[in-house]
């Protein structure tokens, strides 16, 4: 019953409205105090830590980076205008741009967390400028932050490409067609709810050829990105961290000299910018570490695995059981934290029910991702909601028709399993 302590000390502390960060660091530091005592002192240090050793880890910050410069260096506004140009005219203008241009941004920020960080810079001050409710600003920003993973580079792609011996590749060209999916299916929920809060286009009409293509001229430098990043990948001239190195040297290069729009003056608050952003995203997978450390030494993650892996599935069930334990997990612990414990253990009943790993793989990505948009402890939610001076509560009730959205695709995806595995066996057999 002990071991359970640290949950029950999360809930009461969620109860109390404290920050998730430090909830997690107080269910944690407890346990290792007075709880589990053979464990040495130090432990919890080394915990928090531990996560900021992989190199992996790393590329997080380094997109950030990567992010805040493009803000300054005018490649996140190129794309916003073209976004604008393509999608302005529809109802909820604004909010149409945020999720095309998450969708744009997959293949520069490689996380949800960066994305959103992002965005929540460079695009929702306009929202709100233009009458946009904040807690649906924040939502729509934090649901369209969900598709940034699943299109390459995202990390956690790489991350279950590296724990099953997948091909990178393969699992980067499966990203692309769900994306796009996502991305239609919000923009049409955005245009629902637009349309019932009388939400206005911000443009009168579509931009006529000559304009779409002389922003997509303007946006040439940054339209690069994805390819230029992904071929790096697969060829193995780079590794996802220092992909993100690459990408923020080539944003300032771009700021600097081609649109010339980095200044000397602006050096000072894009590193302030940088480590705002980095610090509240590195604690929240310093707590998100520590909190999943304790999970996994007690065996609780296993023991759930186990529990309902010990029942008599098909591979429906089977698959409809992994959605389930996914979004559950998803809400306390890091995607990438649920990728390196319970991705191993489910390897043997995914190959005896002959799934395919890529097709098993996005979905995963996916579940993990939506876990990290649930209530009670959404934690892109709760990056979003301080950036933006707004109640986590409020967000994550706005972000309740997204949720549900996102878990009927998935659930698409997940029985029609040939709009993943499409494109990588076209074009790797």
């Amino acid at each position: 019953m002990l071991s359970y302590v640290p949950i029950m000390i999360l809930l009461v502390c969620f109860v109390l409205g404290i920050p998730i960060v430090f909830s997690m660091f107080c269910a944690v530091v407890p346990y290792l105090a007075f709880i589990n005592t053979s464990m040495p002192a130090h432990l919890i240090l080394q915990r928090v830590v531990a996560q900021l050793e992989s190199s992996s880890t790393w590329a997080i910050p380094l997109f950030i980076m990567a992010g805040s410069i493009m803000s300054y260096a005018g490649i996140s506004q190129r794309l916003m205008n073209l976004a604008e140009a393509l999608v302005g005219q529809m109802r909820g203008g604004l909010a149409q741009v945020n999720v095309l241009l998450s969708t744009m941004m997959g293949g520069l920020s490689g996380s949800a967390a960066g994305d959103a960080a992002s965005e929540c810079k460079i695009l929702v001050p306009e929202m709100l400028r233009h009458g946009y409710d904040a807690d649906f600003s924040a939502a729509v920003t934090a649901a369209s932050s969900i598709i940034t993973p699943i299109i390459p580079p995202g990390i956690t792609l790489i991350m279950y490409a590296t724990i099953t011996n997948v091909s990178v590749g393969k699992m980067f060209m499966a990203g692309y067609v769900p994306g796009v999916i996502m991305c239609i299916g919000e923009m049409i929920l955005v245009n629902y709810i637009s349309k019932k809060r009388g939400y206005k286009p911000s443009r009168e009409k579509m931009a006529s050829k000559g304009e779409i293509w002389k922003l997509i001229k303007h946006a040439s430098w940054a339209l690069v990105i994805p390819f230029g990043l992904i071929m790096m990948l697969r060829l193995g001239v780079c590794t996802a961290t220092e992909g993100g190195a690459i990408l923020s040297v080539y944003s300032f290069i771009i700021g600097v000299f081609v649109y010339k729009e980095i200044k000397l003056e602006h050096i000072w608050p894009i590193i302030q910018d940088f480590v705002r952003s980095c610090a509240t995203v590195v604690i929240m997978i310093c707590a998100a570490n520590a909190f999943s450390w304790y999970m996994s030494y007690e065996g609780i993650t296993v023991a759930i695995t186990q529990k309902l892996m010990d029942g008599n599935f098909t591979r429906v069930t089977f698959l409809l059981m992994c959605i389930v334990l996914y979004l559950i997990l998803g809400m306390f612990i890091d995607g990438g934290a649920i990728m390196i414990m319970i991705v191993p253990l489910m390897l043997p009943m995914v190959n005896a029910f002959q799934i395919d790993l890529v097709h098993f793989g996005i979905i995963m990505c996916l579940m993990s991702a939506v876990g990290a948009l649930t209530p009670p402890f959404g934690v892109i939610v709760y990056l979003v909601s301080p950036l933006l001076n707004i109640r986590a509560a409020d967000v994550f009730k706005a972000c309740l028709p997204f949720i549900a959205l996102l878990m009927v695709l998935i659930l698409l995806f997940t029985f029609v399993p040939g709009i993943i595995t499409f494109l990588p066996n076209l074009l790797y057999g």
